[in-house]
């Protein structure tokens, strides 16, 4: 299970949260059979977007990031609740390019770094808050501390880390946000720069076995930080044969008939599960009978 650990400095000026994210991006491996610099990437994506619905407030309130770029990863979706439990999905879930000048898996090539990264925040309101943003780098660290800062205003590190090892499971994942309030000073920044020079890489920290909390006191070191809250997020998909039967009556009345006519069972499938539901022509029949014309 995953850990997520947030704690704030002495004087409120500085907050962070830092999650070891290991079994949710095995998950991720497990059920879309990634390649390893796909698994990064996504896991990078999936990592964020648990950090950042575990920072809404609401019950039913839920984020959705979304790149859309010129990589042969094709788009890359993660969706996150209020409690970080969070799903996610790719489009070419294979992709084999070399490793980058460093000799790591080169997640900037795959995803692509021209594109957007697209935020939709669903808080319970009439219309979800959408933002979009140009990608920076593809990295994605990058491209979601860019988010914060230009579209919220809000100063932010990012480090998100996945490793994989040679047999395509996952090593060690996860990641961290620092963000600071208005009011925090020049001493407080400086202090967090000097922090953040001094530290591994999280995916690093984790694979030596550096615990979230332990990562958060690294951070916030010298600004005497304390304990907010403690999660135990999860990859969670909230697919269900009502919501597929749902999505088929959203096609039109006409087109589920042309689908039963043909006689054949209809199965459709989950893009972040793998599940998949079947539905026999007169299952078919009867959802068109409470569907619209299209």
């Amino acid at each position: 299970m995953s850990n997520l650990y947030r704690a704030i400095s002495a004087d409120g000026s500085a907050f962070a949260a830092v999650i070891d994210a290991k079994d949710i991006v095995s998950e991720i491996e497990r059920i879309h059979k990634s390649s390893a610099v796909v698994t990064a990437g996504l896991g990078r994506l999936t990592i964020a977007a648990s950090l950042m619905g575990y920072m809404l407030k609401g019950e039913e309130n839920s984020i959705t990031l979304r790149i859309d770029a010129d990589g042969p990863t094709g788009q890359l979706m993660a969706v996150a609740d209020y409690n970080g439990n969070v799903k996610s999905c790719v489009t070419n879930p294979v992709v084999e390019i070399p490793l980058n000048s460093a000799g790591k898996l080169d997640v900037s090539a795959a995803v692509g770094k021209n594109g957007t990264l697209s935020v939709v925040k669903d808080l319970g309101l009439r219309e979800p808050y959408v933002g979009v943003i140009p990608l920076v780098s593809g990295e994605i660290a990058e491209d979601i501390a860019n988010y914060y800062a230009t579209s919220e205003q809000i100063p932010t590190v990012c480090a998100l880390g996945v490793l994989v090892d040679t047999d395509l499971t996952v090593k060690a994942a996860g990641g961290y946000l620092i963000q600071l309030l208005p009011f925090a000073s020049e001493q407080c920044i400086d202090v967090i720069e000097k922090n953040i020079s001094q530290i591994k890489p999280v995916s690093a920290l984790l694979a030596d076995g550096v615990t979230p909390q332990e990562i958060a006191d690294m951070l916030l070191a010298g600004l005497e930080p304390n304990e907010l809250d403690t999660a135990s997020p999860e990859y969670k998909c909230d697919c269900s044969r009502k919501r597929t039967e749902e999505i088929l009556i959203s096609i039109g009345k006409k087109e589920l008939e042309e689908i039963a006519a043909e006689g054949k069972d209809t199965e459709v499938s989950c893009h972040f599960c793998g599940k998949s539901y079947v539905f026999t022509p007169d299952d078919i029949t009867a959802l068109a009978t409470g569907a619209s014309e299209k």
